[in-house]
């Protein structure tokens, strides 16, 4: 889950994967596989960094940890 602000400044807590795209029309508009749209504060580039760090998180990418090994 990524926490993200709505343009009137309020917090809400979305589940990053059912993001399907992320575009600036320029608010950055966030489309979900359900065809929901959110339109939020943060940049394409936050949102795609707090994505990112949220499948590190559950170990989605598979990516080695610092430190870590991927055998």
């Amino acid at each position: 889950m990524i926490t993200l602000t709505r343009l009137n400044g309020k917090s809400f807590t979305l589940n990053a994967l059912y993001i399907e795209t992320v575009e600036a029309f320029p608010d950055t508009t966030i489309l979900l596989t359900n065809g929901r749209r959110y339109v939020v504060k943060e940049t394409v580039d936050e949102v795609n960094s707090c994505s990112l760090t949220f499948f590190q998180k559950v170990n989605l990418l598979h990516l080695s940890q610092e430190g870590g090994s991927t055998n």
